[in-house]
């Protein structure tokens, strides 16, 4: 499994800002619709769910929201790279700035972890959030992420 396999090049988006976490979920679900042709209510929906079970905020400004999705047949994932970062009740208590929603099949299983553990990985690497939070454009974003994992793996 590799970024590329599941984040699309216009599934990069960066906002000024979000005013909440759900309006986030909002800006996620309005891509999720465009991009995979997800229902919106859907998306934002399951992942208000699955952050009811516990903060996806996972630190370093770095949040995972995730969900799984009847709709869907494998793992996709979007990014958002937000300008001002928002209050995400984070493990380490430091507002985000950097999202990466993943979704998956009802039924992915270890599929979907395997997605959440290269994805965290990928972020946990400062240099990366580094190279993120310094770039506005959506193509270099997406060569930052799927060029991380090619140079991890070497």
């Amino acid at each position: 499994m590799t970024i590329q396999g599941i984040l699309p090049l216009e599934g990069i988006k960066v906002i000024a800002a979000a005013s909440s976490k759900k309006r986030l979920f909002h800006d996620i679900g309005n891509m999720a619709e465009s991009c995979f042709g997800l229902n919106h209510t859907m998306v934002v929906d399951a992942l208000v769910e699955r952050e009811g079970l516990g903060p996806t905020g996972v630190g370093q400004g770095v949040a995972l929201p995730h969900a799984r999705l009847p709709a869907l047949d494998q793992v996709c994932g979007l990014f958002v790279r937000i300008k001002k970062p928002l209050d995400f009740d984070s493990v380490d208590r430091q507002p985000v700035d950097l999202a990466f929603a993943l979704f998956a099949p009802e039924d992915a299983g270890v599929e979907h972890l395997k997605a959440l553990a290269l994805v965290s990985r990928t972020l946990r690497d400062e240099n990366i959030r580094t190279k993120l939070r310094a770039n506005e454009d959506p193509s270099t974003i997406y060569t930052i992420l799927t060029e991380a994992v090619t140079a991890q793996a070497a």
